[in-house]
């Protein structure tokens, strides 16, 4: 059975995990799923990609219900999880973080270790009040957190509570995830649907380079000093404004309207 729905309408692609007896664990089969939904959404030039789960949960992260009957192939198991995390894992991240179009992460329930970084790849991240954040890597298995989520919680949240919520494992609420600015925005659970389609309905109106263009500068900028971001702007602009996208802009600005990218 497959384990990732993908459906591509009117520009908008949806990858939806489909293992909602297990609360979605990210499993070799399911990665690959992932790859290949994501592949064939690139490949349809979609202006937004939206990643659901269905069930009561997002993603509890690995499956490790069934780690100790794995067949490792004759190499150790450490050896066996990092290839996989270099084949599957770190490139699904790495392929949302890249992907040509917004990215929207919609997110009930658990979100669960690599749970956490699956979501946190999205551009943005929509998620009922009930859903929770936890990193139990330490804890729980006395491992690292892996995912990327090393790389987003300091940076959203700051180190001390970064560090705080990985060595304990705690529970980040939704509302709390929100107001710590480690996603978008909470909503009530009866609203989480309406919601992610007003999302997805603003972000495909937006020109097709918009992700990649606040991804590169937000980069930038964590590796820049001011006066190096303020020149970064500068060359930027230069390139963009003499794109369709600014030409409609400015157009759409003299006749009063929205503007229509192409």
């Amino acid at each position: 059975m497959a384990l990732v729905k993908v459906s591509v309408d009117a520009g908008i692609a949806r990858l939806t995990l489909d293992d909602p007896r297990k609360l979605n664990p990210l499993t070799v089969q399911l990665q690959e799923e992932l790859l290949a939904g994501l592949e064939q959404a690139r490949a349809a030039e979609v202006r937004v990609l939206v990643l659901a789960a269905e069930g009561r949960g997002f993603c509890v992260g690995a499956d490790l219900s069934t780690f100790e009957q794995t067949d490792f192939g004759g190499r150790s198991p450490g050896a066996w999880l990092a290839d996989g995390m270099e084949k599957l894992t770190n490139r699904v991240a790495l392929e949302l973080r890249a992907f040509p179009a917004p990215v929207l992460s919609v997110v009930q329930g658990p979100a669960v270790g690599a749970g956490v970084g699956l979501a946190l790849a999205a551009d943005l991240v929509l998620a009922a009040e009930s859903a929770y954040f936890a990193l139990p890597f330490v804890p729980s298995l006395g491992i690292a957190p892996d995912m990327g989520t090393s790389w987003s919680y300091p940076r959203a949240l700051g180190r001390a509570r970064a560090a705080g919520l990985m060595l304990l494992g705690d529970r980040l609420p939704a509302r709390e995830a929100e107001r710590q600015g480690l996603i978008w925005r909470a909503c009530a659970d009866a609203e989480l649907a309406s919601e992610a389609e007003l999302l997805i309905q603003r972000l495909a109106l937006l020109p097709p380079h918009a992700a990649q263009e606040v991804r590169a500068a937000l980069d930038h900028a964590d590796e820049h000093a001011y006066a190096e971001q303020l020149d970064y702007e500068r060359l930027r602009q230069g390139e963009l404004v003499e794109r369709p996208s600014f030409a409609e802009g400015v157009l759409a600005f003299r006749e009063k309207r929205a503007p229509k990218f192409r």
